[in-house]
């Protein structure tokens, strides 16, 4: 890519002010996950030269977490490819042969193991019975019958009655709740049993949806999530070839690992950030020491800039360091800017940005794997179920925190052993997660044990040999697993937080504000959509885009949502300079 030169007629153009001398604009993006990658390796591939990745802990990868433990690697986060057909991941799995089937076909999720296309689910009550199989089946056709219709208020604008109070879980609940008790051939025996099984599968789905109870799950919006056709698969060598693969070809200064980010000052007017464009902090908070690269007591630039150039944006590193930029693609998860917004953008974020931070959904789904010495479980079965038979009549997936252990739904067996070991894998979600997350090992292999000897009605038992098991609550660098539309939001809030800053007019236009030009301003040629202030010039589009998981509309909470969604980011500022570098090579 040649050094753009910028004509005398353009003057005024923010594309190019600032680049004459530089030639490049200068891209940081926080976050080294699937999203950030994804967004780094697209814009160099088209050329662009002057990009940053700043990842706050010591790996890439972000909710990307492979474990090797002896022959095997463990999952803690991202597991399956789910679908094929137009899938980023997929094809960049199976172009390096790293895929497994784990599905048939068009298969659908399920609520059945996903580690074993064999063997069937058993469903344990409390009391130590195997709930039979044909019972089972009966009720989860029942079940599934009702997820279908819950898909189809989205999909054909359906209207949500008051009674469901537009709730997946509440409505989910009462429908399968009235089926069960109107159905004249089951005996009440029966009927209790699929009562208190309405539970255990909304447990299943909350871990799903990563929220923390399908109740919070919005009706209206759940339809808009789209899978993907085609089988689901998994990476016997762990997911994160699929992260290596995709950090192939960017160089590896370009990913500074242990650099977490303070706050992002953006719409910055001065050529330099003096005076309240970065305003000083408190005691304690070693804003005013030296930082990397700075000379005596001056301030921490970093060496990042001269004089004379203008920067948009500033990105403020927690060790000081201010790395000015053009542009700034943020992939941080919805759960960081849930607890940091207020802090991490100068000057604040819009409005209605906030609005859909505050609306949105996130929860943690964590995993518990348990390695034993011997199986207890027979060759036919590839996941335990647990169902509380005083859960029948219950309304509520919420437990006291001594209790937390209510909140798994079960353990899926992983297959085969030849690879794994003896191996189980355990999911809770939702605040009971957090409380599973502050217990040690041993306590959790302890009520684990005692609660597997309790369903099974084997009190032999023994405790497993090792326990390994994931804590994305209480990540400082996470928050949480990954999203959901909450009770109250919509695809429309997954949009808004996507929406890049400072927001143009013509992305005012989309959410039907007037497109008449306003007093004291006039457009650039180069960019109509951008006003110019007659104080300060043109304001630099883009200065601030938004990535990740949460940011897709129709992908989110998958591997697949987030890397496109990286790529969408990319794709803006490609576009945008398109025109400027149409000379690069």
């Amino acid at each position: 890519m040649q050094s753009c030169e910028s004509s005398g007629d353009s003057a005024d153009d923010p594309l190019s002010r600032g680049l004459r001398r530089r030639g490049q604009p200068r891209v940081v993006v926080i976050g080294a996950g699937l999203a950030g990658l994804a967004a780094a390796k697209a814009l160099l591939e088209q050329g662009f030269t002057d990009v940053t990745v700043l990842e706050a802990s010591s790996h890439i990868g972000g909710r990307v977490q492979s474990v090797k433990l002896g022959h095997a690697t463990f999952e803690l986060g991202a597991t399956w490819i789910h679908g094929s057909h137009g899938n980023p991941i997929y094809h960049l799995a199976e172009a390096s042969g790293l895929l497994e089937e784990t599905t048939d076909g068009e298969r659908s999720v399920g609520r059945i193991s996903l580690y074993s296309k064999n063997g069937v689910a058993c469903y344990l009550t409390n009391h130590g019975r195997r709930i039979p199989k044909d019972v089972v089946e009966e009720f989860s056709d029942l079940y599934n019958e009702v997820y279908n219709l819950t898909q189809e208020f989205f999909r054909h604008d359906k209207p949500v009655n008051a009674e469901s109070q537009n709730s997946v879980g509440v409505f989910t609940r009462e429908e399968v709740r009235n089926r069960i008790r109107n159905d004249p051939d089951d005996p009440e025996a029966t009927k209790r049993l699929k009562l208190a099984m309405i539970q255990q599968y909304l447990k299943v789905e909350s871990c799903e949806s990563s929220s923390h109870s399908m109740d919070e799950v919005s009706l209206s919006a759940f339809g808009e999530w789209t899978e993907i056709p085609g089988a689901h698969h998994i990476i016997p060598s762990g997911f994160m070839r699929v992260v290596e693969l995709l950090a192939e070809g960017i160089p590896a200064h370009v990913i500074q690992l242990g650099k977490p980010v303070r706050c992002i000052h953006w719409d910055q007017a001065s050529a330099r950030p003096r005076g309240p464009e970065i305003e000083p902090r408190g005691e304690g908070d070693h804003n005013h020491d030296t930082g990397e690269g700075s000379q005596g007591g001056e301030e921490p630039w970093g060496g990042r800039w001269d004089e004379d150039e203008q920067w948009p944006v500033v990105v403020e590193c927690e060790d000081c360091e201010l790395i000015p930029a053009d542009h700034v693609i943020v992939t941080v998860s919805l759960g960081v800017l849930k607890r940091q917004y207020t802090s991490f953008f100068r000057p604040g974020l819009p409005t209605e940005k906030v609005a859909a931070i505050h609306r949105l959904g996130i929860g943690t789904t964590d995993k518990i794997f348990l390695e034993f010495e011997e199986p207890f479980w027979g060759p036919e079965c590839n996941s335990l179920q647990f169902v509380w038979e005083d859960e029948a009549e219950s309304r509520t997936l919420t437990y006291p925190p001594e209790l937390w252990y209510r909140k798994i739904c079960g353990f899926d067996v992983l297959y085969p052993p030849e690879r794994y070991g003896h191996v189980l894998s355990g999911w809770i979600c939702g605040e009971e997660a957090l409380v599973m997350e502050k217990c040690d090992d041993e306590a959790v292999a302890e009520i684990c044990t005692e609660m597997l000897r309790q369903f099974t009605g084997n009190p032999n038992i023994p405790k497993p040999r090792r326990i390994l098991r994931s804590a994305w609550g209480s990540n400082p660098y996470f928050r949480g697993s990954y999203s959901y539309t909450q009770v109250g939001s919509s695809g429309a809030d997954v949009e808004k937080l996507a929406k890049p800053l400072p927001y143009t007019e013509s992305s005012k236009t989309a959410h039907g504000s007037s497109t008449k030009q306003q007093p004291g301003h006039l457009f650039s040629s180069k960019c109509p959509e951008q006003p110019l202030d007659a104080n300060r010039g043109a304001v630099k589009p883009m200065q601030v885009l938004f990535s990740g998981e949460a940011t897709h509309r129709k992908y989110y909470s998958t591997t697949h949502g987030a890397l496109l969604s990286g790529q969408r980011e990319a794709a803006r500022l490609i576009e945008m300079y398109r025109d400027l570098f149409q000379q690069g090579t």
